[in-house]
């Protein structure tokens, strides 16, 4: 790239855009040449570092609007770049591409500070009971969460002065070191990227504000979750350095099988079995719930495997009066030991049913005629 104006390329056709591309597709096209011909990616190639120079000082005319709508009008000669009011030599690169890149280039500014001084997120597991699940509980929990260091009242600093600007950074929290013609930025060592230092550190917790600890929370489960819901507790993580704010607590709820029923969203399963003679001559049965024990009718001929619905008991929903639905499924058992009483029985039972007696029986033996004659 030529540094008379004359010589230029024109930056819409640098950046491959037409005149009316708007921020965010100005923004794109950049990222696409820029990354194409980035240093990093392409080592001692000269001809990539000037197209990626070139795409540099394109967009950053073009992303300002007042430099922008001079450009339009007079070209080159309205935004002279290697003069006193521009120049891209010692621009720093995370000034230009941060918003864009965010730290692939080693950047993320101020707000990697921020996060660095905010306390660190906890996280705990916590068993429950299927039905705690379904209808809420409030746990005690133990949590190892470090407390505001009570020699310093969390300032970290001995005398409790407070902390003094990074002489090493100016209090920027990075360093910039210059790699041809751009610049990039890593935190800074001697204040860990916060961009300030204890003079006097606290001897008992070595400046950081803070000591090991650990605290009984109690833990408010809404009823309704389900295995893997995750409850947010703002501020209940680790506290932040020097004061900064707290992280927050997130506690993952898994709940243990229950020895009955079974689970889909908020609808509760479970099977029941039953005798052939009650099923046979229709009965009313105890089934269990997660209220307790309910009675339900059985009507006669009822077959293995039906599906019988008891509304409103099943699982809360979350944050709602609504409650699902309990599904009973009915087992017939067979005995598996008869007495010669019964066996007499049941033999003359069978004596005088017949097939006819057996509706799915016959059905099935009537399908097989009709498929072998």
């Amino acid at each position: 790239m030529a540094g008379a104006a004359g010589q230029k390329r024109d930056y819409y056709e640098v950046l491959g855009v037409q005149k009316n591309v708007s921020a965010q597709d100005l923004k794109s096209a950049f990222r696409k040449v820029a990354l194409q011909y980035h240093p990093d990616r392409n080592p001692g190639n000269h001809e990539a570092e000037e197209k990626f120079k070139e795409a540099s000082e394109a967009y950053e005319v073009l992303s300002d609007p007042d430099r922008r709508t001079k450009y339009d009008r007079f070209g080159h000669a309205g935004n002279p770049f290697g003069d006193a009011g521009g120049g891209f030599q010692g621009v720093n690169i995370n000034d230009i591409f941060g918003e864009i890149f965010g730290d692939i280039f080693g950047g993320g500014g101020g707000r990697g500070r921020q996060r660095q001084s905010r306390g660190a997120d906890l996280r705990y597991n916590l068993e429950i009971s299927f039905e705690e699940a379904a209808f809420g509980c409030r746990p005690k929990v133990t949590i190892p969460r470090p407390k505001k260091c009570e020699t310093c009242s969390g300032s970290g600093s001995k005398s409790g002065a407070a902390p003094r600007q990074c002489a090493a950074c100016g209090g920027s929290g990075e360093l910039r070191y210059s790699q041809g013609f751009f610049a990039v930025s890593r935190p800074c060592g001697d204040c860990g990227g916060s961009g300030a230092t204890i003079p006097d550190p606290c001897a008992k917790c070595r400046g950081s504000g803070k000591t090991p600890s650990e605290e009984v929370i109690e833990v408010a489960i809404p009823g309704g979750v389900d295995n893997g819901t995750r409850v947010r507790l703002g501020g209940m993580g680790e506290p932040g350095d020097r004061g900064a704010p707290a992280g927050d607590l997130y506690v993952t709820v898994i709940v243990r099988e229950h020895p009955l029923f079974q689970r889909e969203e908020y609808e509760v399963f479970c099977e029941v079995p039953v005798s052939f003679t009650q099923a046979a001559l229709g009965a009313k049965i105890d089934v269990p719930t997660l209220d307790g024990k309910v009675k339900m009718t059985i009507p006669a001929g009822t077959q293995s495997g039906k599906v019988f619905r008891l509304r409103g008991k099943g699982i809360p929903h979350l944050h709602s009066q609504q409650r699902g639905d309990q599904h009973v499924r009915v087992i017939i058992e067979t005995p598996t030991e008869l007495s010669s009483k019964q066996r007499e029985l049941l033999e003359r039972f069978a004596e005088v049913s017949g097939e006819e007696t057996h509706p799915q029986s016959k059905t099935f033996f009537d399908k097989v005629k009709e498929l072998f004659g």
